[in-house]
């Protein structure tokens, strides 16, 4: 690992900004002229409300924490050299960066008292790389050393999966889709709002009150699905999950809680198999409650994703 050396804390977790770092506080939102470079590959944002779950996805890939400040353009060279570090290892790990200023709770978590800091994350254990800014032998170790010791750490103890892809950063679609998250249709409000807040449960029923007004809206039944997703399966742990439905595999509910975790950890595909197999291995039985949970999974994708074009497919042979 990279040596560890004191913080040059620029934004204090208490609000409090220092000379320096209002030198280097730029406006353009990520992915914007002049802005932080954008989310997107293998490079994902988390918040608050979104951390428990990808803590979670920890047991699947392994995850690279950078806690950082987005406007601060200091950090910006470091930020675009790992993500272009993990991002040319194709989903063998993933970036998930961190805004210290907006989600301070985590900072506290990982006692940090400023940014940058990097960690790893292999099934849920999070392991220092480096506070402060590195240089640049520093960040050099951590692109050529640092991060492929990662992936083969993660492989020796059974982390084997791949992250999700989503999309390529740099393309046109990906900078309208940052720029486009925050419009949030003022009849979803009340559901997004729930949503952020961690009200999973809430944040499925509001999505549900709005496709009651309107069935074809498309975007409230994929965010209704996500919501009930992780209603269900964000706190899970996901080695015993596993297990059970290794030990289970005659167990309908075990498969459809193993298949929530493939879900959530971005492994679409795995998904969508486990459940479609188990109904092919002599569970017709059940094909019900495996519907039911296929057909809310189908919303989560693209509508031309040829994953869930196949998966249609053999779902209605298998119905009859």
């Amino acid at each position: 690992m990279a040596g560890q050396r004191p913080f040059n804390p620029g934004v204090s977790l208490a609000g409090a900004v220092d000379l320096e770092a209002l030198k280097h506080q730029v406006k353009a939102e990520p992915g914007q002229a002049g802005g932080a470079p954008a989310a997107g590959g293998y490079v994902i944002d988390t918040t608050e409300n979104t951390f428990q779950a990808m803590v979670q996805t920890s047991a699947t890939f392994p995850i690279l924490l950078l806690l950082w400040v987005p406007t601060d353009d200091r950090l910006f060279d470091m930020a675009r050299q790992l993500g272009d570090a993990v991002n040319q290892l194709n989903g063998q790990i993933q970036l998930s960066r961190i805004d210290i200023a907006s989600n301070s709770s985590i900072a506290q978590a990982f006692q940090v008292q400023g940014a940058p800091a990097l960690f790893a994350l292999i099934n849920g254990r999070p392991m220092p790389i480096l506070q402060g800014l590195p240089s640049a032998e520093e960040m050099q170790q951590i692109v050529d050393t640092v991060i492929p010791n990662l992936v083969a750490a993660a492989q020796q103890a059974g982390v084997t999966g791949s992250a999700p892809y989503s999309g390529d950063p740099d393309s046109d679609a990906a900078n309208s889709a940052a720029g486009a998250q925050e419009q949030v249709p003022p009849e979803h409000q009340e559901a997004y709002m729930l949503a952020q807040q961690g009200d999973y449960t809430g944040a499925a029923a509001a999505y549900e009150k709005v496709l009651e007004a309107d069935p074809n809206d498309a975007r409230a039944a994929r965010e209704r699905a996500k919501a009930l997703l992780l209603a269900r399966s964000a706190n899970a742990n996901v080695r015993e999950v596993r297990a059970a439905a290794a030990d289970n595999p005659d167990d309908v509910e075990a498969q459809l809680a193993v298949a929530d975790i493939d879900m959530i950890g971005g492994q679409i595909q795995d998904a969508f198999d486990r459940l479609l197999d188990f109904v092919a291995a002599g569970h017709k039985a059940d094909i019900e409650p495996v519907r039911k949970r296929l057909l809310e999974y189908f919303t989560i994708p693209e509508p031309t994703d040829e994953r869930l074009k196949r998966a249609r497919r053999r779902l209605a042979t298998l119905m009859y």
